[in-house]
């Protein structure tokens, strides 16, 4: 059986993303949870898909469960979609959103087919992984390995910082305010007050 090997870019940071493989008589619930487990997030949160075009504009929509908005057109249930059914194109593409309140948006591309399975695999596969993935809940989450992978990517090492967080470099009037009270006065005007 053919698989197919999607690329699920972060919208923040496209250097960041992940390459999962999935058959396409797999559902969208099996990819969702998929992306899920890719990125780290939980799933406590509703997700949709929406299909795509190359200018990534939201067609139909795959929904995770049932609910009462109304739309254009009927949305499909991820649970009873399979993948195939809605790849349209060699370069297919998806918009998954997770979290409406986050609004965690994911773009998501056909990248590539292969002919046969690795029996080696159990689909769908986080295939390849690039970036960091961004924390669902902010850095408060962050513990051991993770954390120092996060300090390491954005150099958050406390060397050459002060108390509040911020480092010498590039500050400013250093040894200036010597220099203005040498002159007899400040940046305003006389030494003295004249009003």
């Amino acid at each position: 059986m053919p698989v197919l090997k999607f690329r699920v870019y972060w919208e923040e940071d496209e250097s960041v993303y992940r390459d999962i493989a999935i058959k396409p008589n797999q559902t969208f619930l099996a990819f969702h949870q998929t992306i899920l487990q890719a990125f780290e997030f939980d799933s406590k949160h509703k997700a949709t898909f929406f299909r795509s075009n190359d200018n990534w504009q939201r067609g139909r929509e795959i929904i995770l469960e049932p609910d009462n908005q109304s739309r254009k057109a009927e949305p499909l249930l991820m649970a009873d979609t399979m993948i195939g059914a809605a790849v349209k194109d060699p370069n297919q593409k998806f918009i998954y959103l997770y979290d409406f309140t986050k609004n965690w948006v994911f773009l998501v591309e056909l990248i590539g087919v292969s002919k046969d399975e690795n029996s080696k695999i159990t689909y769908p596969a986080v295939v390849r992984k690039e970036g960091l993935a961004p924390s669902q809940y902010g850095t408060k989450g962050l513990v051991g390995d993770k954390l120092v992978e996060m300090e390491e990517k954005y150099d958050l090492n406390k060397e050459g910082m002060d108390a509040e967080g911020f480092g010498e470099e590039g500050e400013e009037g250093e040894g200036e305010g010597e220099e203005s009270d040498a002159m007899g006065g400040d940046e305003f005007g006389g030494g003295e007050d004249s009003y």
